[in-house]
């Protein structure tokens, strides 16, 4: 796969769960598997890559759900209300990810692991869920931080309007 990461909630969930003393993979609802390719952005050809993704990851016990990132402004209207310009990049989706602590990428390249992470680790250590503006919406935020703190009450949220 081309530029191609792990990432988000997957990631982010895991450290909250360590840090909870509950099991790595609780409340994780899925594994985003995220690449950029943009020579091809139809469906189908995304769906060849889901295709292969599903059938590698089949004894991962967590549904995988991969997206595209070249394509993500074809449907992002539909699904959040609002239009977003294309991505350069995985990278570039990255950067735009809802919060700090979820704006992460993981991958194996050359067999080590590579981190992608542009608002760097320490939100993510330290349980903290700070809004990235980038991109996401008040509502969006609030939403999510709802979410989450039913599951990790330790968690400590910075309001939208401190950050």
């Amino acid at each position: 796969m081309p530029n191609w990461y792990i990432g988000a909630g997957c990631i982010a969930q895991s450290v909250w769960n360590h840090f909870h003393g509950f099991k790595l993979s609780s409340h994780i609802s899925d594994i985003d598997f995220v690449y950029y390719d943009d020579s091809d952005l139809s469906f189908e050809k995304e769906n060849d890559a889901i295709e292969l993704v599903h059938k590698t990851f089949t004894a991962i016990p967590i549904p995988v759900d991969v997206k595209n990132q070249a394509r993500v402004h074809l449907w992002y209207k539909d699904r959040f209300g609002y239009d977003i310009k294309p991505y350069n990049s995985a990278e570039h989706a990255i950067r735009s990810w809802p919060t700090t602590a979820t704006s992460i990428g993981l991958r194996i390249q050359n067999k080590e692991p590579e981190i992608f992470a542009p608002y760097g680790l320490d939100d993510l250590l330290n349980l903290v869920v700070r809004p990235n503006k980038v991109q996401i919406t008040e509502e969006i935020y609030l939403s999510k931080v709802r979410k989450w703190l039913k599951k990790w009450p330790n968690l400590k949220i910075i309001n939208w309007d401190e950050n």
